[in-house]
């Protein structure tokens, strides 16, 4: 699993991005009803410009006493985000996050917009797969003796 191409773990689901003119409130509810914790920020060209996590909104709006209703995505998001394209493997994805320090990292294209996003969470995802079909086997294995 860790070898499998980034584009492969993000090609059946979508993704959320905003411009940079949004306000963190948007953002905020946005996150809230697509049960998701980052968007991707977006300037012209739909190109990806920076990444804003639910991090970013608590630490870079609220906890600064700013007025998220008044507060554009851009003031408080993580600009020029470390990206990866969809042809890396994951296991390329995690070691970038874990050096990094952070917990979600844009998948782009060759022109700089965006296809996904991947977060530590797919990893987990991916263990409990395999968990899973560990599982089966020896269920399968139990059967049979």
């Amino acid at each position: 699993m860790p070898t499998r191409p980034v584009g492969d773990i993000i090609a059946s689901r979508g993704f959320t991005a905003v411009p940079a003119s949004a306000t963190v409130l948007e953002v905020a509810q946005l996150m809230k009803r697509q049960h998701t914790s980052a968007v991707m920020v977006v300037g012209r060209k739909q190109a990806l410009i920076g990444i804003c996590t639910e991090r970013d909104v608590v630490i870079g709006a609220v906890a600064a006493g700013l007025d998220p209703a008044r507060t554009q995505v851009a003031t408080v998001m993580t600009g020029q985000p470390q990206t990866i394209t969809p042809d890396k493997p994951f296991c390329h994805a995690l070691h970038l996050m874990y050096e990094g320090g952070y917990h979600h990292i844009p998948v782009v294209d060759d022109s700089g917009r965006p296809l996904g996003i991947l977060s530590a969470r797919d990893a987990l995802r991916l263990d409990a797969l395999e968990f899973e079909s560990e599982l089966i086997q020896r269920e399968e294995i139990t059967t049979i003796l």
